[in-house]
């Protein structure tokens, strides 16, 4: 039985992430630096710890007595949060860097590093019917600012230790993951997560109006959970020594997301176009030639259902938090 560290365990995809290595019969260390009761997912049969990985006596807490490392740790979120907090973003650059020497001075076999469509060239992102972004696009480097540049960096830092110190780094950029038990308010939610939560909200109220950032023809690829974790798990124990897309081919514009999610929620709303809020590049999609060469698949779930099933989930939170609030104000009555 190996003993597995996921990193960033509180959030959304590596709270997933540990549930499968449960599941399959790992030993799993979670890690994350919120407190306990604000992780998405808590399961009793890891070892949970509360730890700032940022510094860098917490990452040999972390990794102590370990067999392998998935670091999904990072200061991040949508378009309207990364735009925002550059800096915050850029400072998880500590996160990898410190994770990799204590992985390296203890020893560990292997080492997973969750990277980002963020990295490449926002030159090859102009245009909305984007033919898919290679991995070799990332370079020359024009990286998101922020939140792009310390993902790159980091690919770089994994790949500089595999070659100095032996150890066996893997890293896959992730393209635009949703789905059930992650942000879907609060400032840090992406795309499919915000769509849902407002278009359930509206169904709720009768609100006919919803707010798109941008002109809603910029266009995205969107990956549901369920083939991220099993890609992830895929890459980590592949021979891939390179950086390699983790994203569905399946583009549709924000338009096209919306009528997606308004035909599930059988309620149609008036578009009202916020032109000055953040809507990074134009169109992004994910060239999923390398993966199926190396690994006989990709990511497959259909958008409408991994839409379905995030907005059956995100209905069911808005309506559970709407009645504590009621019973709340009912009880201070």
């Amino acid at each position: 039985m190996k003993k597995i560290v996921v990193t960033g365990a509180g959030g959304f995809i590596a709270g997933h992430l540990v549930k499968e290595l449960i599941k399959t019969g790992n030993k799993v260390r979670a890690v994350d630096i919120k407190p306990l009761n604000e992780w998405y997912q808590v399961f009793s049969e890891a070892d949970n710890l509360v730890l700032d990985l940022r510094l860098m006596e917490n990452c040999y807490q972390a990794v102590n007595g370990c067999n392998e490392v998935f670091n999904l740790a990072a200061d991040m979120g949508g378009m309207g949060y990364i735009e925002n907090n550059k800096a915050a973003c850029m400072i998880s650059v500590l996160i990898n860097t410190h994770l990799l020497i204590a992985s390296r001075d203890c020893g560990l076999d292997r080492y997973f590093y969750s990277s980002s469509a963020c990295v490449y060239n926002a030159e090859k992102q102009t245009d909305p019917d984007n033919p898919g972004l290679k991995e070799s696009d990332a370079y020359p480097a024009l990286a998101e600012d922020g939140y792009g540049w310390e993902k790159l960096f980091s690919e770089r830092m994994c790949r500089h230790f595999s070659e100095d110190f032996g150890l066996i780094t893997r890293v896959a950029r992730y393209h635009n993951v949703y789905g059930p038990y992650g942000t879907y308010d609060g400032g840090r939610e992406k795309a499919p997560a915000a769509i849902c939560r407002k278009v359930t909200s509206a169904a709720m109220t009768g609100e006919k109006e919803i707010v798109i950032w941008g002109d809603g023809h910029q266009t995205r690829s969107f990956t549901y959970i369920d083939d991220c974790v099993k890609g992830t798990i895929d890459i980590m124990y592949s021979d891939i020594d390179e950086p390699l897309n983790l994203g569905s081919s399946e583009i549709v514009s924000i338009n096209q997301l919306v009528d997606i999610v308004e035909e599930i929620a059988g309620y149609t709303l008036e578009r009202k176009c916020d032109l000055s809020a953040p809507k990074g590049v134009r169109g992004r999609n994910s060239d999923n030639t390398l993966i199926r060469q190396y690994l006989g698949w990709e990511p497959s779930t259909p958008l409408r259902d991994g839409i379905q099933r995030t907005f059956t989930w995100i209905g069911e939170q808005i309506r559970k938090d709407q009645s504590e609030r009621t019973g709340i104000n009912r009880f201070n009555k």
